[in-house]
């Protein structure tokens, strides 16, 4: 079962959810960019305004209250807060976060900050974004200027939310903004600057904020599974397996962690011609309070001949509106293989399910399916409970929004958002989840 300080929430991320990409003196990203995102994101959509929660804020907090949330974890727009990504602080988008997070306080919801949650700034990237040298110290002044303005307000850091995304997506495979395809040889210096990155960001905030600070990262983690039971050291073998590319979770969590990159690793950097003084790991190599895991799903895993395999998904596995299977032991097996090779404590910073739904006659929603999934989720979570340290879950997400390249055309939320009106409508998972909360979790098992 989940212990008694659980940590129950839901998260956000800026350009998902907060429009307003041109007010104020506001800088450019490399989402809001149209001329590069034209054509690459369903039927043109874009986050400039959204779900508007820059002028919302107050209402989506008030929310968050009348459900018992705990906790939000939301994500700074780096170029809302220094325009040009270094140098000056935007005096709007310093008010909009220490607004935010007083109407928090109030509300007795504790934030949880991310601060770089894919929304690169623009300048940043017309220089050479993570490939230039001097991109690690540009993520460590603006991790300065986060801790300084925070301090007072956040006990709780995420450096970095899903590396495999921004990285593998953004600049590999170009499904993502800034929608690059580069060479693995570039690619591999881009992740080792934002580990260095990572590594100066963690030292800088416990210089600023002292001891009490609590900081980790968010990995998007697709673990392996058991076919059979026989099959769960193939699976944990397979979780980690590093197959030559940007996906892997522990390709961006041993050099934190342990201060070097797995051993199949290097040997491909070294094929790609990558090399780097040795004294960057000591950099890298941090301090973390908690590792946060983004799991939906997984891939079932057995072995033939010898050989790991991946067997497809029959027909009737069940798949949610982003095509991805429903595996609820995703979160026993995958936290359980974590723990055991890194004895961090764990926390769940995103899980959620993406469902096609829309309001009935009677203007509500009506969405058991989402119930049904947190129900299988959240069970399986409490069994891995009861032998690793699990200490939170975030709900992804509080409100339907920009889903990247599938653009508002899947829905996360636990509340429904009319992107004409701007009007949130609590679907019924938002009941269901507020129960959750008030009774610790007994909920799910009714």
């Amino acid at each position: 079962m989940f212990k008694k300080n659980f940590v129950w929430g839901v998260a956000t991320a800026a350009y998902q959810i907060e429009g307003g990409a041109h007010e104020a003196d506001k800088g450019l990203n490399v989402w809001d960019v149209g001329s590069a995102t034209k054509g690459r994101i369903f039927d043109g959509h874009s986050g400039d305004v959204g779900c508007d929660h820059y002028h919302l804020f107050k209402e989506d907090v008030r929310l968050m209250k009348e459900f018992g949330i705990k906790a939000y974890r939301f994500s700074v727009n780096w170029a809302r807060l220094m325009p040009e990504g270094t140098g000056k602080i935007s005096e709007d988008g310093k008010r909009f976060y220490l607004e935010l997070l007083e109407e928090l306080k109030k509300a007795g919801v504790e934030p949880w900050v991310t601060l770089f949650h894919w929304d690169y700034p623009y300048a940043l990237f017309q220089k050479g974004g993570w490939l230039n040298p001097e991109s690690p110290k540009w993520f460590e002044e603006y991790a300065g200027v986060c801790a300084n303005l925070f301090k007072d307000h956040v006990s709780h850091f995420i450096l970095i939310n899903e590396p495999q995304c921004f990285l593998g997506l953004g600049h590999s495979s170009g499904e993502h903004a800034p929608f690059l395809k580069m060479p693995d040889s570039d690619v591999i210096r881009m992740a080792h600057n934002v580990l260095l990155g990572c590594g100066l960001a963690e030292k800088k905030i416990r210089s600023v904020c002292g001891n009490a600070v609590k900081i980790g990262t968010a990995q998007a983690y697709w673990p392996a599974l058991p076919l059979t039971d026989a099959d769960v050291e193939t699976a944990r073998e397979a979780t980690f397996a590093c197959y030559r590319g940007f996906g892997s979770v522990n390709y961006y969590t041993d050099p934190l962690i342990f201060g070097r990159y797995p051993e199949v690793s290097r040997a491909w950097q070294e094929e790609c011609g990558f090399k780097f003084p040795e004294s960057d790991m000591q950099i890298i190599k941090s301090k973390l309070d908690f590792y946060g895991l983004n799991t939906y799903t997984g891939d079932r895993v057995t072995r033939k001949d010898g050989e790991i395999v991946y067997p497809k998904p029959a027909a009737w596995v069940p798949r949610t509106d982003t095509r991805w299977t429903v595996y609820p032991d995703a979160m026993y097996y995958g936290p359980k293989f974590i723990w055991d090779r890194y004895h961090l404590p764990i926390v769940y910073t995103e899980n959620g399910v993406a469902l096609a739904e829309w309001k009935d006659l009677n203007g509500q929603i009506d969405d058991s399916s989402r119930i049904d999934y947190l129900k299988r989720y959240l069970r399986e979570l409490s069994r891995a409970a009861d032998e690793v340290e699990i200490e939170g879950y975030f709900y992804w997400s509080l409100i339907d929004n920009f889903e990247w390249a599938e653009g508002f055309s899947k829905k996360f939320g636990l509340i429904h958002v009319d992107y004409e009106t701007r009007a949130r409508t609590p679907k019924k998972s938002a009941y269901f989840y507020q129960k959750v909360i008030e009774t610790n979790g007994e909920e799910i098992w009714k």
